[in-house]
């Protein structure tokens, strides 16, 4: 079990007063989707929480693609929040000895209890985070699984590589959308970022970054070429 996320105003030095913007039109007017974009926005450096807020519109339309029950009124708030903490075991309070996706994973299930959210409810966004760097296990385990793993795969630009993307899916990543979508929210390097703080994490704690891993490549990669300054090349 990774350390239960917590809401910690000003852990992230690059954002100011993060809780009294009100969330972009995207955000899911509901208190528990509102209050996971300013945990989140305050936990993760902008690049991070970029990629998350991409990674969420991304999934939208490959859902809405599916003409999937996920984007229902009653689910999407659930896939709101599968996307914006899939990544939030890069944040400081949830570096626990484990995985960085199952940290992530543990964050949401602890978040989603506050609003009394069903066990199994719970699960499928804990699953769909968990194995969002695992490939072959994430297209198939879940719809939502599915989703959250091929629109991170779009957002760097790697949907087209994935033997498990359909023709449909692919259509979806259309490159007018793609601008109008990172001129909203910038870029800001998300894969230097997310690997260096990956690896970092892997090689202050071994057990973070297990064998076969995504992180256990990054951080072998990084230990063979220690003096690479870009992204890192196992990313």
């Amino acid at each position: 079990m990774c350390p239960p996320s917590s809401f910690t105003p000003g852990s992230n030095p690059s954002i100011t007063n993060a809780s009294t913007v009100d969330p972009p039109d995207i955000v899911p007017p509901i208190p528990m989707c509102t209050s996971t974009y300013h945990l989140v926005q305050q936990s993760l450096p902008p690049a991070i929480f970029n990629h998350s807020l991409r990674v969420y519109l991304y999934t939208q339309a490959l859902a809405q693609r599916a003409d999937s029950p996920w984007v229902a009124p009653d689910r999407l708030p659930l896939l709101f929040v599968a996307c914006l903490f899939h990544d939030m075991g890069c944040a400081t309070q949830n570096d626990g000895p484990q995985r960085f996706e199952i940290c992530g994973a543990d964050a949401a299930a602890e978040h989603l209890r506050q609003f009394e959210v069903s066990d199994a409810d719970i699960q499928d966004v804990w699953i769909a985070i968990s194995v969002h760097t695992t490939p072959g296990i994430s297209e198939r385990i879940t719809p939502l699984a599915r989703f959250v793993r091929l629109a991170v795969l779009m957002d760097f630009s790697e949907l087209g590589k994935s033997p498990w993307a359909t023709e449909s899916e692919l259509k979806v990543d259309d490159e007018g959308d793609r601008r109008s979508i990172e001129e909203r929210f910038p870029r800001l390097s998300p894969e230097k970022v997310l690997g260096d703080i990956i690896v970092e994490q892997g090689m202050r704690q071994p057990t973070k970054a297990p064998a076969l891993s995504w992180a256990e490549r990054m951080v072998r990669a990084a230990e063979e070429e220690p003096e690479w300054e870009g992204v890192n090349k196992a990313f």
